[in-house]
């Protein structure tokens, strides 16, 4: 046991001494650069996540019918405002690109209106669109902003 004993005292220092040069050799009290979180590139989802948490906001009105924050898609089940029961509109906002822009950000709508109880498809109007992508891109502007400060 003594012979065994002896072997093992060198090999624990110089287990020691390796593990001191090894951690003396990741920087020795230099600060680590710190990840801008606001940055306008978020992509721990994939897309966007201001965009992608400000899209949800938005049509958080609605049911969801399907959302990935991976593809950047979201898509609402149809929703008929309870003042409005006679029309219903269906959404779908795809995020396309991973930094903050207003071309990275594309909503399409549908809308219906009950003609005799039938669900017929009527147009939408682009400023509708236009106006819900301006809420999208305005929240995902304030989220960044919280986010620096």
């Amino acid at each position: 046991m003594s012979a065994f004993a002896n072997i093992r005292r060198p090999a624990t220092f110089a287990v020691a001494i390796a593990a001191t040069f090894g951690l003396a050799a990741c920087g020795g009290g230099r600060e680590r650069p710190r990840a801008d979180v606001a940055a306008s590139q978020v992509t721990t989802i994939g897309v966007n996540s201001y965009l992608w948490r400000a899209a949800l906001d938005a049509v958080s009105f609605a049911p969801l019918l399907q959302s990935d924050s991976n593809g950047g898609v979201i898509v609402t089940d149809w929703y008929a405002n309870p003042s409005n029961p006679g029309e219903r509109v269906k959404m779908t906002v795809t995020i396309l690109d991973s930094d903050l822009r207003a071309d990275a950000l594309r909503v399409a709508a549908s809308r219906q209106v009950n003609q005799g109880g039938t669900w017929v498809d009527a147009p939408v109007q682009a400023a509708t669109v236009q106006k819900l992508e301006d809420v999208i891109l305005t929240k995902a502007r304030e989220l960044r902003r919280e986010a620096m400060g």
